[in-house]
């Protein structure tokens, strides 16, 4: 039975900074009483949580009451009574009468991974877990930093979401730190000067374990590839080329020839295109990358990110693992990000104090060979034209958030080339003076779209000041659904096509309303609002505005429904593939080597089956994907990841004399 002698606090950090809270309290034996704050970039979890815990480490009773990350009511609970399990939440209701199993929230805080670690411990290091899946849990060898009192002991779970995460307790098998991916670290008190060090720990468990699968997926071969029977993508006429033969070696595209007149090579390597489709990989425009998620953006075919702000000690080494093939992932163009201070900053980047310190981060961006930089909300408007300008003299590019209290247009005045995000261009036509963006009303106030008028004077000015100046949107319309239009205990079609293939605590996580409701007058303005978007995504393309496929997200396949929901705007899959591939190559400067099947380019290309030109949704069925002639499989990538596979592997063969 669990016991705790007191109560314990911890900190939660995210990209390095502290920005939230968790006390634990105990009471009877195997009783706990949890509460998680967090407040970063103007939203967070707010959670109560108490817990009763058998002497097996698994629930009895779990009750969860608050908000999540986006102010969502939570409201969950899971009870037995020895026989039967029954749980609802948001994601779901349901019993089981199974001999047992570790209940999974839809929403709690990080202390439920060490609760998991031991349940899964006390029954020989796998549990099953509800409503499904399974966790395991195993100690490693590797020793954990040098704190005050007893040597840590490290665990690493799977199970619960996309990637591993890691427990460290003390000799009393009391968690000490949660290391999670993404830089987020929860952290007792007592420990939190040991904080560098547990990040460091983190990195280099993480790492290794990719170096390892790395070492099992990729492909590099020292002789000539030769995919045979491929329909090649031209994005210059919008047309599938008829049969061909694509060879590649040391890194660039040596032939495409038409099928019919290809010779073999003696000694080569011939993949079997089996009439699938070849185009070249794919892009997101608005990432935020970590170790693990080069490992879905290669799965999903996309070859390279514009990554739109990270913390500025890991983005460019991480850039150099990917480019060298010691770890799977895209090629990445860093954006700078620069932040205002305030109570609702985003904790990434440079947060200057001054004008002349965001002047600094320009520079600084600049000589370290950033793309462009981001402004975000919290920047002070009155500051945009000076960093704008010592950016353009730098000959780097600005985009960003729209800062609060001030406007598309009045941004585009004062130096942007871009914007961010289809809300953050929307909101100039939506809010009234005074209201305030840094909070999640930049979201939440899409409820009004339903009445905008598209042909209203702002609107229209807005349209022609974007086409006069040649400034482009990062739309992000696939978050911008997920957050309008996901629903408590209902799969979001967007969704559909992949997430009975993921783990099972990731399911729920989707399975759940992400926006503030009170009523369901409330979500029918959502449900009203979201066409309004794709309304807009079709006026911009209409005027000559360029648009930029991106997901704020991490897993790829938001990717795949970005440019599905370009196709339900108005736009014809072929515009929307030469989008996703040359354009966007030519926007981030790599036109001359990316965005084509072309001798010579980088060997940068996916092959699916089926013909995305009748059907989008085919860019899903992805059976292989070449990132700089480095050959992967996605059915490998998805079976390390722990995720069933979409597609199998194309056929390999060696033509021998």
């Amino acid at each position: 039975m669990l016991t705790l002698p007191d109560t314990e606090h911890f900190a939660y950090y995210a990209a390095g900074e502290r920005c939230g809270d968790l006390t634990v309290t105990p009471g009877a034996p195997g009783r706990l009483t949890l509460d998680f704050a967090v407040s970063n970039n103007g939203r967070g979890a707010r959670l109560h949580e108490e817990i009763d815990l058998d002497d097996s480490h698994l629930p009895l009773r779990w009750s969860i009451d608050g908000t999540s990350l986006m102010g969502a009511a939570v409201s969950e609970r899971f009870t037995t009574d020895g026989a039967t399990r029954s749980w609802t939440s948001q994601a779901d209701e349901g019993s089981d009468t199974g001999e047992g199993g570790l209940y999974l929230p839809a929403d709690s805080s990080p202390y439920t991974r060490w609760i998991a670690a031991r349940a899964a411990l006390t029954a020989d290091g796998t549990v099953p877990a509800l409503p499904s899946g399974t966790v395991t849990a195993e100690r490693l060898s590797h020793p954990g930093p040098d704190t005050p009192g007893d040597p840590l002991e490290v665990y690493v779970v799977r199970g619960i979401g996309l990637s591993a995460e890691y427990v460290l307790t003390d000799s009393g098998q009391r968690l000490v730190a949660w290391l999670g991916a993404d830089g987020e670290l929860l952290v007792r008190d007592h420990h939190t000067d040991a904080f560098d060090a547990f990040a460091r720990l983190e990195a280099d468990l993480t790492r290794t374990h990719l170096r390892q699968v790395q070492a099992r997926i990729r492909h590099r071969y020292d002789r000539p590839v030769r995919i045979r029977d491929v329909r090649v993508f031209d994005p210059e006429s919008l047309t599938l080329t008829a049969p061909r033969s694509v060879t590649f070696h040391r890194g660039r595209i040596t032939t495409v020839e038409p099928e019919e007149q290809a010779v073999p090579v003696e000694g080569e390597i011939v993949v079997d295109g089996d009439g699938g489709t070849l185009l070249a990989g794919l892009h997101d425009m608005h990432a935020h990358v970590s170790p693990t998620v080069g490992l879905f953006y290669l799965a999903a075919g996309v070859t390279t990110v514009r990554d739109m702000g990270n913390a500025n000690d890991v983005l460019l080494p991480l850039a150099d693992q990917w480019d060298a093939g010691e770890l799977a992932g895209p090629t990445v163009v860093p954006s700078g990000f620069i932040e205002g201070r305030s109570p609702h900053s985003a904790l990434l980047g440079i947060i200057p104090d001054t004008l002349e310190e965001g002047l600094d981060a320009v520079r600084w961006y600049a000589a370290h060979g950033y793309h462009q930089i981001k402004i975000y909300n919290s920047m002070n408007p009155d500051w945009v034209p000076a960093l704008a300008d010592e950016a353009h003299r730098l000959g780097l590019r600005v985009t960003g958030h729209i800062p609060a209290f001030t406007t598309p247009d009045r941004m585009i005045e004062a130096g942007y080339d871009e914007i961010t995000h289809v809300n953050q261009l929307m909101l100039g036509w939506l809010l009234d003076d005074g209201e305030d963006t840094r909070t999640p009303l930049r979201l939440t106030a899409l409820a009004r779209a339903r009445d905008l008028d598209l042909d209203g004077e702002a609107v229209r000015q807005t349209l022609k000041t974007m086409k006069d100046r040649g400034i482009g949107l990062d739309t992000t319309a696939v978050i911008v659904e997920r957050l309008m239009l996901s629903r408590a205990r209902t799969v979001l079609p967007a969704d559909a096509p992949f997430l009975s293939h993921m783990p099972a605590g990731y399911q729920r996580q989707r399975k759940r309303t992400f926006v503030p409701s009170r009523t369901a007058d409330d979500l029918r303005a959502y449900d009203d609002s979201f066409p309004k978007v794709l309304e807009v995504i079709k006026l911009l393309h209409d005027h000559g505005v360029p648009l930029w496929p991106g997901t704020d997200d991490i897993t790829g396949f938001t990717v795949h429904r970005e440019l599905e929901l370009y196709v339900e705007a108005g736009l014809t899959p072929a515009e929307v593939l030469r989008i996703a591939t040359r354009d966007c190559a030519r926007h981030l400067g790599l036109g001359h080597s990316h965005g084509s099947v072309e001798r010579g380019r980088h060997a940068s290309f996916l092959l699916v089956d089926g013909d995305p030109l009748t059907d989008i949704s085919a860019v899903r069925d992805i059976r292989m994907v070449v990132k700089d002639g480095d050959v992967y499989f996605p059915q490998e990538i998805y079976t390390e990841l722990g995720i069933a596979p979409f597609a199998e592997a194309p056929r390999v063969e060696r033509e021998d004399s």
